[in-house]
């Protein structure tokens, strides 16, 4: 548990689909896993927001983190995301995953039911009983309507050694500053806003659990690698250069615009599931114009051809 290093550039991974969004894309999935691992990525996170985990059939988020983790076989470590609203499922899905051949479960704040501080807590102190693993806590306000504040996560800490990490999204840097003067090395805080990673690390953050990277892992690493060695100067000239495309990556619901820019990189269908639909084409447009200041280029009928707006998942 100790040696697995929660910091870098993780890959929130999209769930590619089948074209009208029927069934998982098993074989694009497992391209994608290997041009992440190419790219240096330092972990992968499937089954999360991006991953449109809600609109999978639990059979399904297992498959996809069987297939994730037999395609990396240990060359990159493997996180599941695995939170729900109800306690029993959290648990039963963090087993699950791990029998699948994850190597830690991310966490995100039960939503919903709006528990308070304390019900929090004590849903982490369950699961973390449960489970023999590194587990992430996800805190992401703006979706789940909670916010896991600093005083239930430093008990959280004290009670539940194998917590060892947070996604915070909540893009609140004042908070996770406060995280890091009472918890210091204790927690490893990754930020879950991709625009905000660069001004998170100034303040102690050790990475991303990134959207971006599903589309350029490469650049997006570097970013990291670079704060983390403490070359301030080239990492914000990096951070800088991804911005535009950091932006357009939520002018329409995550992770509907990532997918059309790996359907304009030949990647895979851009087909989500509903309540999600397909990228418009004002969307299509901007994805494409950042990726083309960036050097790139359309790849493949998959760019070139336009998914309906509407897919209905199984």
């Amino acid at each position: 548990m100790g040696d697995m290093s929660f910091r870098g550039t993780w890959t929130a991974l999209v769930t590619p689909f089948e074209e009208g969004g029927e069934r998982v894309d098993f074989a694009a999935l497992s391209r994608h896993v290997e041009d992440q691992i190419a790219s240096g990525i330092s972990g992968l996170v499937p089954c999360g927001t991006t991953g449109e985990a809600p609109t999978l059939s639990a059979a399904e988020q297992l498959e996809v983190i069987r297939v994730v983790a037999q395609v990396a076989r240990g060359r990159v470590p493997v996180m599941a995301g695995t939170g729900s609203n109800a306690t029993a499922t959290t648990i039963k899905a963090s087993q699950a995953a791990l029998e699948a051949g994850a190597d830690a479960v991310m966490l995100v704040m039960p939503y919903y039911n709006k528990p308070s501080q304390d019900g929090m807590r004590e849903h982490v102190l369950a699961v973390a009983a449960s489970v023999d693993c590194p587990i992430v806590l996800y805190n992401i306000p703006g979706r789940s309507v909670v916010d896991l504040g600093v005083a239930a996560t430093v008990q959280i800490c004290e009670r539940a050694p194998n917590v060892v990490g947070m996604k915070d999204a909540s893009g609140n840097v004042i908070r996770c500053q406060e995280l890091a003067r009472a918890l210091g090395d204790r927690l490893t805080i990754l930020s879950g806003d991709d625009v905000l990673t660069l001004p998170m690390m100034v303040c102690g953050v050790r990475g991303v659990i990134s959207v971006t990277s599903n589309v350029l892992p490469r650049e997006v690493s570097a970013v990291t690698t670079l704060a983390l060695a403490g070359e301030w100067d080239a990492a914000r000239t990096a951070h800088r250069s991804l911005a535009g495309l950091h932006g357009a990556m939520f002018v329409e619901p995550n992770p509907v615009p990532a997918k059309a820019a790996l359907a304009w990189l030949g990647k895979m269908h851009d087909a989500v599931r509903l309540p999600l639909l397909a990228a418009s084409d004002a969307t299509r447009a901007k994805v494409a114009d950042e990726l083309r200041s960036l050097g790139h280029t359309p790849v493949g009928t998959a760019a070139a051809k336009p998914e309906p707006r509407a897919n209905v998942g199984a």
